[in-house]
């Protein structure tokens, strides 16, 4: 389930000049879930170079600005999307209504949309939709519903994860379900978004928005960072989500760690790793939701 709140960069000037729903989130989940990962893939991720009116713009970005044109219906263009790069799994817009998200610093200042929020560099106390309750797409409610595990996250916490659970709808699906509700922990704090933030004020900011009781667990990584790698994002003012486990478990959340950190010179969660921690949670968690 993917917000709809970008407007920054190929998104935001289709958002602006063509009236579509931003499809940059939605063109990555499509790109990362299809399972043709050749020719047309990269096709998909392909970013226009060097001046001009193309300049920035991601041939995905312009085809599902194009099929919705077509179609008239930005669900369609994803369905469409995702039968041509035959994508494994579903992707849902939480909503399908024009919004923007606007968020307050404790300083008191206001930052208004997506790009704004994410570049804050300050703690966040609030963050809005304008309007303030969208309708929630039926067929997301409908996965919500469906789901064995539903996980928040990995993904910005300020700009990804918490506009969905602005919207009423997603909520009272959400708390609703039958599933067992996730927060999988980002490996990284987000320098101007997150900074200083370890996982008891991942789980505080979700409940502030979102209401307490909504997170039943906890997933997270235990596997060691190399200190290159570490002196290398604290450049960048970025430091690792320390888990919390006391504090965590202090508030009846039960926390699951494994080693889901990806060899390489990124810090990222390694895929297949993450894919047999989230089947493990999900198999333990059946029976409960029978």
């Amino acid at each position: 389930m993917v917000t709809v709140t970008d407007d920054g960069g190929s998104s935001g000037r289709l958002r602006r000049e063509l009236g579509v729903l931003p499809p940059g989130d939605i063109r990555s989940c499509i790109a990362a879930l299809a399972d043709d990962e050749d020719l047309l893939t990269r096709l998909f991720q392909y970013r226009f170079p060097g001046g001009g009116a193309l300049d920035g713009h991601s041939f995905g970005n312009l085809f599902l600005s194009a099929l919705t044109g077509i179609t008239g219906d930005f669900h369609q263009a994803i369905l469409t999307a995702e039968d041509v790069l035959r994508v494994r799994g579903k992707i849902y817009p939480a909503t399908l209504q024009d919004v923007v998200l606007r968020g307050r610093g404790v300083s008191g200042r206001v930052y208004e949309g997506e790009s704004a929020v994410g570049l804050s560099n300050e703690r966040l106390d609030r963050l809005d939709l304008d309007p303030p309750a969208p309708p929630a797409f039926p067929a997301a409610m409908e996965a919500i519903a469906a789901a064995d595990l539903i996980l928040l996250g990995p993904g910005s916490l300020y700009t990804s994860i918490l506009p969905n659970l602005l919207i009423p709808g997603i909520r009272q699906a959400l708390r609703q379900a039958r599933a067992r509700k996730v927060l999988l922990l980002n490996l990284m704090t987000q320098p101007g978004e997150t900074d200083g933030m370890m996982g008891a004020d991942h789980l505080q900011a979700i409940e502030q928005h979102a209401g307490k009781g909504l997170v039943d667990g906890v997933l997270a990584s235990s596997s060691p960072i190399a200190e290159p790698l570490l002196r290398h994002y604290a450049e960048a003012g970025s430091e690792p989500v320390q888990v919390q486990r006391e504090a965590l478990e202090a508030r009846g959340l039960h926390v699951v760690t494994a080693d889901l950190l990806a060899s390489g010179d990124l810090i990222r969660h390694d895929p297949a790793q993450l894919a047999r921690a989230v089947l493990d949670l999900a198999a333990r968690a059946r029976p409960a939701a029978a």
